[in-house]
């Protein structure tokens, strides 16, 4: 098999520990761009656009021929409201708010940039929250857990208690569907398992 260097182009210890459980070796390289949502823009095409412009900006950090770099991104949306990071606590209140008793979808782009271009994907899924009390709110917010996740929550952490349902993938709404980078990898010639072999694809 082609050797490849494999770089993630985030920040997120989420994202590269879902990477680890595919069984990847890879370096992590983050990278600064602006997320701000272009006026009318449709929030698949917002985190389609900023997981490409991730993934082309590690490649270009990289400045190695044979990089292969994943950039992704992932957003919270509710009837079309695109529900970022909040910027204070008074926002992840507001959010939460919103999000109680309802369903919402999290979209999560994943790009992957070669020296034959990007591919990007994404991929949907629908959490329903059951019925938050203020109090729980409060709580929550005080933890300080809501403040670097989109939508205020962390599926993951304690925000897990607010999920009543997912119907998808819930690697994409912690932040990096499995599924899709698997076949985003395969079809740039590196299939994952060929990491599960005792002699690591060679």
């Amino acid at each position: 098999m082609m050797k490849h260097s494999v770089i993630l182009a985030s920040a997120s210890p989420r994202r590269a520990d879902l990477l680890r459980q595919l069984g990847l070796s890879f370096d992590t390289q983050p990278v600064a761009i602006d997320e701000t949502p272009r006026p009318g823009e449709e929030p698949e095409a917002y985190v389609q656009r900023l997981a490409r412009e991730k993934a082309l900006a590690g490649y270009q950090q990289a400045g190695q021929a044979e990089a292969l770099v994943i950039g992704s991104d992932t957003t919270v949306v509710l009837e079309h409201w695109i529900l970022g990071k909040p910027v204070d606590r008074e926002e992840a209140k507001s959010m939460l708010q919103a999000l109680s008793g309802r369903t919402h979808q999290v979209m999560t782009g994943v790009a992957l940039t070669t020296s034959d271009g990007t591919k990007v994907s994404v991929s949907t899924t629908d959490v329903e929250f059951r019925s938050l009390d203020e109090r729980e709110i409060d709580a929550y917010c005080d933890t300080g857990e809501p403040m670097d996740k989109a939508g205020a929550y962390g599926i993951q952490g304690r925000g897990g208690a607010f999920v009543a349902s997912i119907k998808g993938s819930y690697s994409a709404v912690v932040g990096l569907p499995l599924d899709v980078t698997a076949g985003l990898l395969t079809g740039a010639g590196l299939p994952v398992w060929h990491y599960w072999t005792s002699n690591n694809g060679e």
